[in-house]
């Protein structure tokens, strides 16, 4: 009943993904002209959301790691500490256990972050999915698909897994002649079936 609230690690930059997290005093940095509060105080009592978690430095996941040891922390540039109740939800695309092995990510968050792990295979080897998702994207701009682009669909391997779906039926419903989705309307590589490549599992 509390508050979701999302982080992508991977679209801030890495110096400045610490401020979104935690917050910053006034004068912590040039630009910091009044105190702000960062996501995880905006998601006490609640759920955080962090897309992309090995995208943060070693640095910050010092930090993310206390907040979930200890339950508190500071706002750059400050003394005060926050304590904070959240549950946390992390993904990333990477392999962790790999990223732990060449030393980018901390292998003590990732044990305090692995308590009950899913696993969410590519979009090729759920193909059942790919339809329901693709009249998803659709819903509401007065298009279908035609059975043989619904066969392509299927058919392509999808290394860009959801987003590329997502992507080609944007492309399809803008492009596209009338109220049906055709072969000739899907991008050329799904038409020539140019995506057998592996996706990584895990990846949205």
């Amino acid at each position: 009943k509390g508050p979701f609230i999302t982080l992508n690690c991977a679209a801030i930059p890495k110096e400045l993904i610490e401020s979104e997290l935690f917050g910053y005093e006034k004068g912590a940095f040039t630009g910091a002209t009044a105190a702000a509060d960062g996501k995880f105080r905006a998601a006490d009592g609640g759920t955080i959301f962090l897309d992309e978690v090995a995208d943060m430095s070693l640095d910050t996941q010092a930090k993310v790691l206390r907040v979930l040891e200890q339950r508190e922390f500071q706002r750059i540039g400050g003394s005060q500490t926050f304590a904070v109740d959240v549950r946390v939800i992390a993904a990333t695309n990477q392999d962790l256990r790999r990223a732990v092995e060449d030393g980018r990510f901390r292998e003590d968050l990732y044990y305090r972050l692995n308590v009950v792990p899913i696993v969410l295979p590519p979009l090729r080897d759920r193909r059942d999915d790919i339809l329901p998702l693709a009249e998803h994207f659709i819903a509401g701009r007065a298009r279908s698909i035609s059975p043989k682009a619904a066969a392509l669909l299927q058919s392509y391997g999808w290394p860009g897994n959801i987003r590329e779906l997502r992507n080609c039926i944007d492309r399809a419903v803008v492009l596209g002649n009338g109220e049906v989705i055709q072969p000739e309307d899907l991008p050329p590589d799904i038409r020539s079936q140019r995506g057998q490549l592996a996706a990584p599992a895990g990846s949205l």
